[in-house]
């Protein structure tokens, strides 16, 4: 009767909840549905008046794609998504702010550090760039400036800082945690196979420092990423590389006055007087306001003026190109790579082929452009992808282009493409593959007491099994399976690339490259962001801007839909992301791996790079 009582309160508790949200939400969708038609008190409506200022402000860590949740304003925190502005939002905004004759500058304020890898800043960087040809001014202010702060605020027409804030400009280091004394002190035994000397992936399991071959390519990394950034902001701030490097080298810069004396930062002033000079630049008068847009708003504007041309142009019947006639698709792969399905952060092998496979059958659709951003994983979900890559080139063109790091199984589903583009900082390389099987057998029974017996009917029958090791014969079995997916994969480049297998083998090994470096060794063809890759592929089929629309795979999933689905795996990352802080990267590296199945084409580490 216990129980009975129990269960059905419980019940009648679950569905009064589910009835509170789900009214909440019905609620939302009739109140977003009178938003179109009239104005409340409480809404905050987008202003893009004239003498505008777009604001960048990076609250949020950069991702590949922006969220469209329409629940993400309601200003419920349990059904909003606030994962920030997506990387192709923020490249779209500042270009169509170049044209907008409403936009006359843009305003970033850096001072909340920019949670964003090298490529990524680059990209950005790029555009900002090509912002400033349309003759339209840049500023900048931080009360502290990171290095990747300082990285975007360089390309400024004018650098402020605040007079006591910090600069950071150190050079960059990278650091990699190793387990082998602590799965020494646990018991744990980790059995290891792997092609590629370079394949560093498993040392954090046998070492306690770096290997002599993953210290000598981290090193060349690093090198290449700070010398790019090093010749960035020589180019637009005219200061030499080599004086740059010394006043990292020297730690010349310890206070803004240092920053301000070597030319790194144009002004010291507050932030009120960094509005009194955007007012002056303006022609606004003192005691009036500023209209600045944040890059949120800006984006929820264009996609509202989108919608409504793309409505008048599909209600426009004497129009001879319909619209959408001519598309090209961007496929998203962002994320470790998967057998089965996929999402947002992580690539699933049925999710992305079967984008692939739907772009290649629409024949509205011209061309491809696959954007990878992924450190790889389960190399037999790589080959799924890269057959469908395959197949689609037969029938258009398929250009991939790299976002922060496309290695391993990432540059495995990129190899068979027309042309790759990647950034000088992109991570990419990594041919190599490993296989990884712990066992905790001296565990169990040395420290806890517990022993383990089988049956099997075969010799071999629990091969691979965690709970005891495993002999030479079976070592040798597991060994040949990587050995073969090796051949594979080095097998698959040099056909996709036109090179010696010879060839790709010596400059595999594993061994990670920046696209700067990857370029030399023919692994890319060419430098450039996504723009620079959708731009060659309109070319390639000979399609203007203005003749083509961009459409986006795999098709987003309906908010509403996995607004219960992914609640409880989120609250649970963001809880271990907040006690774990630096450490969380390193124990989901670890989980990652022990849990992965089959053999790995896995970038080689976990690092941080600061």
């Amino acid at each position: 009767m216990k129980t009975f009582f129990s269960t059905f309160f419980g019940a009648i508790v679950g569905v009064v909840v589910a009835g509170i949200v789900c009214t909440l939400i019905f609620t939302s969708i009739i109140v977003s549905s009178f938003k179109k038609h009239w104005h409340f008190g409480g809404e905050k409506k987008v202003h893009v008046e004239a003498n505008s200022v777009l604001t960048l402000k990076f609250k949020q860590p950069i991702k590949e794609r922006g969220s469209e949740n329409p629940l993400s304003d309601i200003g419920l925190g349990f059904l909003g998504n606030k994962s920030g502005l997506g990387l192709d939002d923020l490249l779209i905004s500042i270009k169509k702010a170049e044209t907008d004759t409403a936009i006359k500058g843009i305003y970033m304020d850096l001072t909340t550090d920019v949670e964003a890898s090298s490529a990524t800043l680059q990209e950005i960087r790029n555009a900002l760039l090509h912002f400033k040809s349309s003759k339209k001014f840049i500023y900048s202010y931080s009360e502290n400036y990171s290095q990747k702060g300082y990285y975007l605020a360089s390309v400024a027409d004018k650098i402020y800082m605040h007079p006591e804030g910090e600069f950071v400009f150190k050079g960059l280091s990278a650091q990699i945690m190793y387990y082998k004394t602590a799965l020494q002190k646990a018991s744990i035994d980790v059995q290891v196979f792997r092609h590629g000397k370079f394949k560093s992936a498993v040392e954090p399991y046998l070492l306690d420092k770096m290997s002599e071959p993953n210290r000598m390519q981290l090193e060349t990394l690093l090198n290449s990423i700070w010398g790019t950034m090093l010749q960035d902001i020589s180019a637009s701030r005219g200061i030499s590389t080599q004086e740059l490097q010394q006043l990292a080298d020297e730690l010349k810069i310890n206070f803004p006055a240092d920053a301000q004396q070597y030319k790194l930062v144009d002004e010291l002033k507050y932030k009120d007087e960094v509005v009194d000079a955007l007012k002056q630049k303006l022609n606004v008068k003192e005691k009036e306001k500023i209209n600045f847009v944040s890059i949120g708003n800006y984006t929820k504007h264009l996609r509202k003026k989108h919608r409504k041309e793309k409505h008048e142009a599909e209600e426009d019947e004497d129009d001879d190109i319909k619209a959408g006639k001519n598309k090209i698709a961007v496929v998203y792969a962002v994320g470790e790579i998967a057998s089965g399905e996929g999402n947002d952060e992580a690539i699933g092998s049925e999710t992305t082929a079967k984008a692939i496979r739907d772009a290649r059958n629409d024949s509205t659709i011209k061309a491809v452009v696959l954007r990878v951003n992924s450190p790889g994983g389960s190399a037999l979900a790589s080959d799924v992808i890269w057959r469908e890559v395959v197949l689609t080139k037969k029938v258009k063109p398929v250009v991939v282009s790299m976002g922060d790091v496309a290695a391993s199984g990432g540059y495995y589903i990129s190899c068979a493409a027309n042309r790759i583009f990647a950034q000088p900082n992109t991570i990419t390389g990594s041919i190599g593959v490993f296989g990884l099987i712990p066992s905790v057998q001296r565990l169990l029974s040395e420290k806890i007491g517990i022993n383990v017996d089988t049956v099997n009917t075969n010799k071999h029958s629990d091969i691979g099994t965690m709970y005891r090791t495993m002999n030479a014969v079976e070592g040798d079995y597991i060994q040949k399976s990587v050995e073969q997916v090796y051949g594979t994969f080095t097998k698959r480049v040099a056909e996709g690339r036109g090179i010696p297998q010879a060839q790709v083998d010596s400059i595999g090994q594993g061994r990670v490259w920046s696209g700067s470096d990857a370029l030399k060794i023919k692994l890319v063809d060419e430098l450039g962001g996504i723009e620079d890759a959708i731009n060659y592929t309109a070319k390639t089929v000979n399609l203007k801007e203005g003749d083509y629309d961009l459409v986006s795979f795999p098709k987003k999933k309906d908010p509403l839909k996995e607004l219960f689905n992914n609640k409880k795996e989120e609250e649970e990352i963001k809880a271990l992301q907040q006690n774990l802080g630096v450490f969380y990267n390193y124990i989901k590296s670890a989980q990652t791996i022990i849990r992965a199945k089959g053999v790995q084409a896995r970038m080689p580490y976990e690092m941080t790079i600061q």
